[in-house]
């Protein structure tokens, strides 16, 4: 018997007022598949995204994760279930240290709370559950430093860290490598593809890297007008005439 999809897409549809941003897409996204979603600016990337992880609702069709409906389900009923989202500005807690930036959620994802008869050091399977986390994204080494003093891609791996120590099924990661260096995205790319392999978590990301989609997604959805353009392997992606002449009149991966 087929395993369900992690996330599954029906005729979902969204609109402000009479302007129609997001137009009948269906999808699904394989359990364990890395996954994205790309498409020229416009093509209504956010909205989706902004759908599934329960910004807000659809105007019209429905939306399954894990098996059970989520159609309008808002996101703060969404992360218990295991579906997270990444943005494409870090959102960390620049004041704390790195540590304690996983030990936030990790008290939330634990059901534990901060009290005063209980002092926060006295959470030492809480630590400890921290340290294996910043471990698995490369980031131990900067355990008790202020978040707000590491660079620009160590911040997002942070935001990576914040998201894992949730334990998610479903990862939706927007533009994880956006204004890093070469070497930041090489790393990005590789965390991306070992979390994946180890743990079978299912990311699903947008990205305006090209090289990064190609080099890391299984399969590939392809957005234009609101619209789903086409879908299927980066090799099928590539040779799709529609999709070229979606991106700069033809151009698309030359």
């Amino acid at each position: 018997m087929t395993a369900p999809p992690i996330l599954k897409i029906d005729h979902v549809g969204h609109a402000y007022g009479t302007f129609q941003v997001i137009n009948d897409i269906s999808l699904e996204v394989p359990a364990g598949e890395l996954t994205a979603l790309i498409g020229p600016n416009g093509a209504g990337k956010t909205t989706f995204y902004n759908l599934v992880s329960g910004r807000f609702p659809p105007t019209r069709g429905r939306i399954w994760f894990a098996g059970r409906e989520i159609t309008g389900m808002p996101a703060h009923r969404l992360v218990p279930r295991g579906l997270l989202r990444s943005f494409q500005i870090t959102n960390i807690f620049p004041d704390l240290t790195v540590t304690e930036n996983v030990l936030v959620p990790l008290l939330l994802h634990h059901r534990r709370g901060f009290s005063f008869l209980r002092p926060l050091r006295s959470e030492r399977e809480l630590y400890r559950l921290a340290a294996e986390t910043l471990e698995q994204v490369g980031l131990g080494r900067y355990a008790h430093r202020t978040a707000s003093e590491l660079a620009y891609g160590d911040k997002r791996l942070l935001e990576i860290a914040i998201v894992l120590s949730r334990e998610p099924k479903l990862v939706l990661l927007d533009e994880p490598t956006a204004g890093m260096n070469r070497e930041e995205t090489a790393r990005m790319i590789r965390l991306i593809k070992e979390l994946a392999d180890r743990f079978g978590t299912t990311f699903f990301l947008t990205e305006h890297d090209m090289n990064v989609v190609f080099s890391v997604a299984a399969r590939i959805f392809v957005l234009h007008q609101g619209g789903l353009l086409a879908a299927g392997t980066p090799a099928e992606i590539q040779a799709d005439v529609r999709v070229r002449e979606a991106y700069l009149g033809g151009t698309f991966g030359d």
